[in-house]
């Protein structure tokens, strides 16, 4: 498969922004605003997954032959999610259903994350928003996304759970308690 990006990001509402700018704006709003910086990261991410939605409709039309992303079934979507969203410079995706009702992005080489930053934290809130906005076109119904692993935390990979507004709020009680989400999820959510 060919790794392209849309033929043209200016007519999708797209842009183009260096990693370096993105880790040193959540670092900006993290060292001035603690923790709600978080919320205000993830509601920019959000307001960007439309636009995103539409370069990637585009996107499939143009390069894929694909009429909308609604036509695709996941392993194919999964595949042309993930070739996409490498075009555009954020890396690579592998998406899986974890749950009847909850899928796993995952990435290894994520541009949002920061490794060696050592956060105590996830810290991809772009792309949790990112994430919520464009399932939710695709999907569409409401969608949001956790993140529950993060390359700045020092892990391997970065992870989101994508499901339904309510299912991830179930998720996030449990995981307040002090659950880990891979029990969290063989738990009824």
């Amino acid at each position: 498969m060919t790794r392209t990006v849309p033929p043209d990001l200016a007519a999708s509402r797209c842009l183009a922004l260096g990693r370096q700018a993105l880790h040193q704006l959540r670092a900006t709003l993290e060292r001035e605003n603690g923790l709600q910086a978080a919320t205000w990261l993830q509601e920019a991410g959000f307001a960007a997954g439309d636009d995103l939605y539409r370069a990637f409709a585009q996107w499939l039309e143009t390069a894929c032959g694909v009429p909308s992303p609604e036509a695709l079934d996941q392993a194919k979507f999964g595949e042309l999610a993930s070739a996409f969203f490498e075009g555009l410079g954020w890396g690579g995706l592998e998406i899986s259903r974890l749950a009847p009702s909850i899928l796993a992005f995952d990435a290894a080489d994520w541009a949002e994350a920061q490794p060696g930053a050592e956060g105590q934290y996830p810290s991809c809130h772009v792309t949790s928003g990112m994430l919520a906005a464009f399932v939710s076109q695709v999907a569409g119904s409401p969608a949001a996304a956790m993140e529950v692993e993060c390359r700045t935390r020092g892990e391997a990979r970065c992870r989101w759970l994508v499901g339904s507004p309510e299912t991830l709020g179930a998720l996030y009680d449990l995981l307040s308690r002090g659950m880990g989400y891979q029990q969290a999820l063989t738990t009824e959510v």
